[in-house]
């Protein structure tokens, strides 16, 4: 039975924060995910695999919403 995953969009900062976090782990710190680059945080959006936002529908602040979130995210799995 497979298991259906709704899509993703921009504003579901939740669900593309724990998809980051499941493919990098804790090789991102808090630090580390504040210094990433937006290029490189919009590319590794659009490759999540149920990922349904448009490129051109990013935005500065959604990158920094996923990125805080990101955080939030790797913080909860430290304890």
């Amino acid at each position: 039975m497979t298991h259906f995953e709704p899509p993703i969009h921009w504003k579901d900062y939740e669900d593309i924060a724990m998809k980051l976090y499941e493919r990098f782990g804790d090789d991102f710190g808090e630090g580390k995910i504040y210094r990433i680059r937006f290029t490189d945080l919009h590319k590794w959006i659009m490759e999540i695999p149920n990922f349904a936002g448009k490129a051109e529908e990013s935005n500065e602040g959604h990158l920094e919403m996923i990125q805080s979130t990101w955080v939030y995210e790797w913080r909860d799995n430290q304890k």
